[in-house]
Protein backbone atom coordinates (compact mmCIF):
# COMPACT_ATOMS: atom_id res chain seq x y z
CA UNK A 1 0.00 0.00 0.00
CA UNK A 2 2.56 2.58 0.82
CA UNK A 3 4.21 1.66 -2.28
CA UNK A 4 1.34 2.30 -4.09
CA UNK A 5 0.94 5.68 -2.44
CA UNK A 6 4.38 6.64 -3.57
CA UNK A 7 4.15 6.15 -6.37
CA UNK A 8 1.19 8.05 -6.97
CA UNK A 9 2.71 10.73 -5.18
CA UNK A 10 5.29 10.68 -8.03
CA UNK A 11 3.05 10.49 -10.63
CA UNK A 12 0.81 13.79 -9.14
CA UNK A 13 4.07 15.46 -8.86
CA UNK A 14 4.98 14.78 -12.34
CA UNK A 15 1.73 15.68 -14.02
CA UNK A 16 2.35 19.12 -11.91
CA UNK A 17 5.95 19.30 -13.33
CA UNK A 18 4.31 18.91 -16.63
CA UNK A 19 1.56 21.29 -15.79
CA UNK A 20 3.49 23.80 -14.52
CA UNK A 21 6.44 23.92 -17.61
CA UNK A 22 3.68 24.23 -19.70
CA UNK A 23 1.87 27.01 -18.37
CA UNK A 24 5.88 28.66 -18.99
CA UNK A 25 4.74 32.50 -20.29
CA UNK A 26 7.66 33.59 -23.21
CA UNK A 27 9.17 35.61 -21.17
CA UNK A 28 9.77 32.55 -18.49
CA UNK A 29 10.54 30.35 -21.15
CA UNK A 30 13.68 32.61 -22.78
CA UNK A 31 14.52 34.35 -19.34
CA UNK A 32 18.53 33.40 -19.71
CA UNK A 33 18.18 31.05 -22.88
CA UNK A 34 20.22 31.58 -26.59
CA UNK A 35 18.73 31.60 -29.84
CA UNK A 36 20.29 30.74 -32.59
CA UNK A 37 19.51 32.47 -35.82
CA UNK A 38 20.74 30.41 -38.76
CA UNK A 39 21.55 32.52 -42.06
CA UNK A 40 21.61 30.03 -45.64
CA UNK A 41 24.31 31.84 -47.00
CA UNK A 42 27.95 32.91 -46.25
CA UNK A 43 29.23 35.86 -44.71
CA UNK A 44 28.86 39.16 -46.45
CA UNK A 45 26.51 39.13 -48.55
CA UNK A 46 22.54 40.68 -48.45
CA UNK A 47 21.13 37.77 -46.27
CA UNK A 48 23.88 37.51 -43.91
CA UNK A 49 23.72 41.59 -43.43
CA UNK A 50 20.50 41.49 -42.79
CA UNK A 51 20.33 38.62 -40.30
CA UNK A 52 23.23 39.89 -38.18
CA UNK A 53 21.41 43.66 -37.79
CA UNK A 54 18.17 41.34 -36.86
CA UNK A 55 20.46 39.55 -34.07
CA UNK A 56 22.12 42.39 -32.58
CA UNK A 57 18.38 44.18 -31.68
CA UNK A 58 15.76 41.29 -31.53
CA UNK A 59 16.84 40.28 -28.12
CA UNK A 60 15.70 43.13 -26.76
CA UNK A 61 12.40 42.65 -27.97
CA UNK A 62 11.85 39.05 -27.31
CA UNK A 63 10.10 38.25 -24.04
CA UNK A 64 13.01 37.35 -21.33
CA UNK A 65 15.58 38.86 -23.68
CA UNK A 66 17.12 35.74 -24.31
CA UNK A 67 20.40 36.28 -26.33
CA UNK A 68 20.45 35.71 -30.82
CA UNK A 69 23.35 34.37 -31.98
CA UNK A 70 24.04 34.15 -35.82
CA UNK A 71 25.42 30.99 -37.44
CA UNK A 72 26.06 30.80 -40.68
CA UNK A 73 25.09 27.87 -42.32
CA UNK A 74 25.83 28.20 -46.36
CA UNK A 75 25.07 25.47 -49.09
CA UNK A 76 22.57 24.92 -52.32
CA UNK A 77 20.67 28.60 -52.03
CA UNK A 78 20.69 28.15 -48.28
CA UNK A 79 18.21 24.93 -48.62
CA UNK A 80 20.90 23.35 -46.46
CA UNK A 81 19.97 26.00 -43.64
CA UNK A 82 15.59 25.43 -44.94
CA UNK A 83 15.99 21.56 -44.31
CA UNK A 84 17.78 21.80 -41.20
CA UNK A 85 14.92 24.34 -39.49
CA UNK A 86 12.78 22.06 -40.99
CA UNK A 87 13.68 18.64 -40.00
CA UNK A 88 16.11 19.34 -37.30
CA UNK A 89 16.11 21.98 -35.27
CA UNK A 90 14.49 22.43 -32.20
CA UNK A 91 10.90 23.11 -32.07
CA UNK A 92 10.69 25.09 -28.95
CA UNK A 93 11.41 28.85 -30.30
CA UNK A 94 14.49 28.90 -29.90
CA UNK A 95 16.45 27.92 -33.06
CA UNK A 96 14.99 30.36 -36.53
CA UNK A 97 16.60 31.53 -39.53
CA UNK A 98 16.63 33.63 -42.98
CA UNK A 99 16.61 31.53 -46.22
CA UNK A 100 16.30 32.93 -50.08
CA UNK A 101 12.99 34.25 -50.00
CA UNK A 102 11.79 31.81 -52.75
CA UNK A 103 12.67 28.65 -51.07
CA UNK A 104 8.89 28.57 -49.72
CA UNK A 105 7.90 27.43 -53.49
CA UNK A 106 10.35 24.62 -53.66
CA UNK A 107 8.18 21.91 -52.65
CA UNK A 108 5.36 23.48 -55.11
CA UNK A 109 7.45 23.26 -57.94
CA UNK A 110 8.99 19.80 -57.24
CA UNK A 111 12.59 20.79 -56.64
CA UNK A 112 15.36 18.04 -55.51
CA UNK A 113 16.65 18.22 -52.75
CA UNK A 114 13.65 20.30 -50.87
CA UNK A 115 12.79 18.43 -47.50
CA UNK A 116 9.85 20.47 -46.26
CA UNK A 117 6.64 22.10 -46.61
CA UNK A 118 6.69 25.64 -47.30
CA UNK A 119 3.19 26.39 -45.72
CA UNK A 120 4.14 24.66 -42.85
CA UNK A 121 7.40 27.23 -41.49
CA UNK A 122 6.79 29.15 -38.88
CA UNK A 123 7.07 32.19 -40.47
CA UNK A 124 7.95 35.00 -38.65
CA UNK A 125 8.08 38.26 -40.69
CA UNK A 126 10.11 39.59 -43.46
CA UNK A 127 12.80 42.97 -43.05
CA UNK A 128 11.56 43.89 -47.22
CA UNK A 129 9.44 44.19 -49.65
CA UNK A 130 11.97 43.36 -51.96
CA UNK A 131 12.93 44.25 -55.73
CA UNK A 132 15.30 42.80 -57.10
CA UNK A 133 17.65 43.07 -60.38
CA UNK A 134 19.60 41.58 -62.80
CA UNK A 135 22.49 43.30 -63.49
CA UNK A 136 25.43 43.25 -66.37
CA UNK A 137 29.14 43.51 -65.62
CA UNK A 138 30.19 46.62 -67.31
CA UNK A 139 33.83 45.79 -68.58
CA UNK A 140 33.33 42.49 -69.54
CA UNK A 141 29.59 41.51 -70.55
CA UNK A 142 28.10 43.73 -73.50
CA UNK A 143 25.29 44.03 -72.05
CA UNK A 144 24.19 47.54 -71.49
CA UNK A 145 19.94 46.60 -71.73
CA UNK A 146 17.66 44.15 -71.44
CA UNK A 147 16.83 43.51 -75.17
CA UNK A 148 20.92 42.74 -75.30
CA UNK A 149 19.94 39.79 -73.66
CA UNK A 150 17.62 38.26 -76.37
CA UNK A 151 20.73 38.90 -79.15
CA UNK A 152 23.93 37.90 -76.71
CA UNK A 153 24.47 35.74 -74.06
CA UNK A 154 25.63 36.80 -70.76
CA UNK A 155 26.94 33.91 -67.78
CA UNK A 156 25.81 34.74 -64.56
CA UNK A 157 26.50 33.33 -61.36
CA UNK A 158 24.48 31.43 -59.49
CA UNK A 159 24.23 29.96 -55.87
CA UNK A 160 21.88 26.85 -55.91
CA UNK A 161 18.72 25.35 -57.14
CA UNK A 162 16.31 27.51 -54.50
CA UNK A 163 18.25 30.53 -54.74
CA UNK A 164 16.61 33.76 -57.14
CA UNK A 165 20.07 33.99 -58.58
CA UNK A 166 19.28 30.47 -60.63
CA UNK A 167 15.57 30.22 -60.38
CA UNK A 168 15.13 33.90 -61.85
CA UNK A 169 17.43 33.56 -64.90
CA UNK A 170 15.85 30.14 -66.04
CA UNK A 171 12.29 31.23 -65.86
CA UNK A 172 13.46 34.59 -67.80
CA UNK A 173 14.91 32.87 -70.35
CA UNK A 174 12.13 30.51 -70.94
CA UNK A 175 9.70 32.74 -71.19
CA UNK A 176 11.12 36.01 -73.13
CA UNK A 177 13.66 34.20 -75.14
CA UNK A 178 16.97 35.82 -73.14
CA UNK A 179 20.23 33.95 -73.45
CA UNK A 180 21.76 34.09 -69.56
CA UNK A 181 23.81 31.16 -69.32
CA UNK A 182 23.65 29.88 -65.67
CA UNK A 183 27.14 28.91 -64.21
CA UNK A 184 26.04 27.71 -60.09
CA UNK A 185 27.76 26.77 -57.09
CA UNK A 186 29.02 30.03 -55.41
CA UNK A 187 28.47 29.80 -51.53
CA UNK A 188 26.81 33.00 -51.84
CA UNK A 189 25.94 36.06 -53.56
CA UNK A 190 29.55 37.91 -51.85
CA UNK A 191 31.30 34.75 -54.20
CA UNK A 192 29.25 35.54 -57.17
CA UNK A 193 29.96 39.91 -56.89
CA UNK A 194 33.89 38.54 -56.69
CA UNK A 195 33.45 36.42 -59.49
CA UNK A 196 32.49 39.13 -61.89
CA UNK A 197 35.30 41.56 -60.47
CA UNK A 198 37.50 38.46 -61.48
CA UNK A 199 36.23 37.91 -64.91
CA UNK A 200 34.89 34.32 -64.67
CA UNK A 201 30.64 35.59 -64.94
CA UNK A 202 29.67 38.79 -66.38
CA UNK A 203 26.45 39.54 -64.50
CA UNK A 204 24.12 38.57 -61.62
CA UNK A 205 20.20 38.04 -62.00
CA UNK A 206 18.38 38.31 -58.96
CA UNK A 207 19.80 40.26 -57.01
CA UNK A 208 18.14 42.32 -54.18
CA UNK A 209 18.49 46.46 -54.96
CA UNK A 210 18.55 46.87 -51.47
CA UNK A 211 21.44 44.38 -51.08
CA UNK A 212 22.81 46.01 -54.05
CA UNK A 213 22.61 49.60 -52.62
CA UNK A 214 24.36 48.27 -49.19
CA UNK A 215 26.88 46.31 -50.78
CA UNK A 216 28.30 47.92 -53.59
CA UNK A 217 27.00 51.33 -53.73
CA UNK A 218 30.98 52.31 -54.78
CA UNK A 219 29.88 50.09 -57.96
CA UNK A 220 27.02 52.32 -58.71
CA UNK A 221 28.92 55.36 -58.37
CA UNK A 222 31.25 54.55 -60.52
CA UNK A 223 29.12 52.63 -63.32
CA UNK A 224 30.65 48.92 -63.09
CA UNK A 225 27.48 47.92 -63.48
CA UNK A 226 24.70 48.21 -65.22
CA UNK A 227 21.19 47.53 -64.38
CA UNK A 228 19.11 45.74 -66.88
CA UNK A 229 15.78 44.84 -65.96
CA UNK A 230 13.33 45.11 -62.06
CA UNK A 231 12.22 41.30 -61.11
CA UNK A 232 8.87 42.21 -58.49
CA UNK A 233 5.26 42.86 -58.86
CA UNK A 234 5.64 46.99 -59.22
CA UNK A 235 8.59 49.29 -59.99
CA UNK A 236 10.73 50.86 -56.89
CA UNK A 237 10.88 54.33 -56.44
CA UNK A 238 14.70 54.55 -57.33
CA UNK A 239 14.62 52.89 -59.86
CA UNK A 240 11.88 54.67 -62.26
CA UNK A 241 13.34 54.18 -65.89
CA UNK A 242 14.65 50.70 -65.64
CA UNK A 243 11.54 47.73 -67.26
CA UNK A 244 9.48 45.70 -64.72
CA UNK A 245 9.63 42.34 -66.24
CA UNK A 246 5.47 42.33 -65.33
CA UNK A 247 5.65 44.47 -68.20
CA UNK A 248 7.73 42.62 -70.63
CA UNK A 249 4.98 40.06 -70.36
CA UNK A 250 2.84 39.47 -73.70
CA UNK A 251 0.07 36.40 -73.14
CA UNK A 252 -2.07 36.05 -69.88
CA UNK A 253 -0.28 32.75 -69.15
CA UNK A 254 3.38 34.76 -69.00
CA UNK A 255 1.70 37.22 -66.80
CA UNK A 256 0.84 34.15 -64.04
CA UNK A 257 3.83 32.73 -64.35
CA UNK A 258 5.88 35.74 -63.48
CA UNK A 259 3.30 36.73 -60.77
CA UNK A 260 3.60 33.10 -59.42
CA UNK A 261 7.53 33.52 -59.31
CA UNK A 262 8.04 36.81 -58.04
CA UNK A 263 4.87 37.19 -55.16
CA UNK A 264 8.09 35.69 -53.44
CA UNK A 265 9.47 39.75 -53.58
CA UNK A 266 7.05 40.39 -50.68
CA UNK A 267 9.58 37.85 -49.09
CA UNK A 268 12.04 39.75 -49.08
CA UNK A 269 14.27 39.61 -46.35
CA UNK A 270 12.58 36.51 -44.82
CA UNK A 271 12.51 35.38 -41.14
CA UNK A 272 11.19 31.59 -40.28
CA UNK A 273 11.01 28.94 -38.32
CA UNK A 274 10.74 25.41 -37.43
CA UNK A 275 7.02 23.79 -37.62
CA UNK A 276 5.39 23.63 -34.68
CA UNK A 277 6.91 26.29 -32.31
CA UNK A 278 4.37 26.72 -29.45
CA UNK A 279 1.71 29.23 -30.54
CA UNK A 280 2.39 32.22 -27.61
CA UNK A 281 6.05 31.93 -28.65
CA UNK A 282 5.46 31.88 -32.17
CA UNK A 283 3.49 35.39 -31.58
CA UNK A 284 6.40 36.37 -29.40
CA UNK A 285 8.42 35.83 -31.84
CA UNK A 286 6.29 38.12 -34.59
CA UNK A 287 5.69 40.64 -32.20
CA UNK A 288 9.28 40.92 -31.17
CA UNK A 289 10.42 40.85 -35.09
CA UNK A 290 7.79 43.61 -35.89
CA UNK A 291 9.00 45.58 -32.65
CA UNK A 292 12.67 45.22 -33.93
CA UNK A 293 11.64 47.01 -37.59
CA UNK A 294 10.33 49.79 -35.22
CA UNK A 295 13.59 50.19 -33.18
CA UNK A 296 14.76 53.55 -33.69
CA UNK A 297 18.48 51.99 -33.04
CA UNK A 298 17.67 49.48 -35.53
CA UNK A 299 16.30 51.52 -37.95
CA UNK A 300 19.43 54.27 -37.33
CA UNK A 301 21.76 51.12 -37.77
CA UNK A 302 20.26 49.93 -40.77
CA UNK A 303 20.21 53.53 -41.90
CA UNK A 304 23.96 52.98 -42.00
CA UNK A 305 24.38 49.82 -43.27
CA UNK A 306 22.18 51.36 -46.43
CA UNK A 307 19.18 48.85 -45.84
CA UNK A 308 15.75 49.09 -46.88
CA UNK A 309 13.31 48.38 -44.10
CA UNK A 310 9.85 47.86 -45.33
CA UNK A 311 8.45 45.24 -42.68
CA UNK A 312 5.99 41.99 -43.73
CA UNK A 313 4.35 40.49 -40.91
CA UNK A 314 4.70 36.59 -40.65
CA UNK A 315 1.44 36.19 -40.85
CA UNK A 316 1.20 37.86 -44.54
CA UNK A 317 3.72 35.76 -45.41
CA UNK A 318 2.03 32.69 -44.33
CA UNK A 319 -1.08 33.88 -46.61
CA UNK A 320 1.06 34.36 -49.57
CA UNK A 321 2.71 31.08 -49.03
CA UNK A 322 -0.56 29.32 -49.00
CA UNK A 323 -2.06 31.30 -52.09
CA UNK A 324 0.77 30.52 -54.04
CA UNK A 325 0.27 26.88 -53.65
CA UNK A 326 -3.64 27.47 -54.60
CA UNK A 327 -2.38 28.82 -58.56
CA UNK A 328 -3.47 26.65 -60.93
CA UNK A 329 -1.78 23.21 -61.32
CA UNK A 330 -0.80 23.54 -65.28
CA UNK A 331 0.27 27.36 -65.12
CA UNK A 332 2.90 25.95 -61.36
CA UNK A 333 3.59 22.61 -63.87
CA UNK A 334 5.11 24.83 -66.86
CA UNK A 335 6.77 27.35 -64.12
CA UNK A 336 8.72 24.08 -62.72
CA UNK A 337 9.34 22.93 -66.13
CA UNK A 338 11.40 26.10 -66.57
CA UNK A 339 12.84 26.45 -62.91
CA UNK A 340 13.90 22.70 -63.80
CA UNK A 341 16.02 23.50 -67.16
CA UNK A 342 19.14 21.81 -67.02
CA UNK A 343 21.74 25.03 -68.34
CA UNK A 344 24.69 21.87 -69.51
CA UNK A 345 21.65 20.69 -72.14
CA UNK A 346 22.03 24.08 -73.97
Amino acid sequence: MKFQIRGLIALVALGLASGSALAQTPAEFYKGKTVDLYVGYSTGGGYDVYGRIVARFMGRHIPGNPTVVVKNMDGAGSMRAANYLYNVAPKDGTAFGTVARGLAFDTLFGLQGAQFDGTKFSWIGSANDEVSVCVGWNATSGITKFDDLKTKQMIVGGTGGSADTDQFPRIINAVLGTKMKLVVGYPGGNEVNLAMERGEVQGRCGWSWSSVKSTQAGWLKDKKINILVQLSLSKHADLPDVPLIMDLAQTEEQKQIFRLIFARQVLGRPFLGPPGIPADRLTALRTAFMDTMKDPDFLAEADKLKLEITAVPGETLQKIVQEAYATPKDVVKKAAEMIAIDDKAK
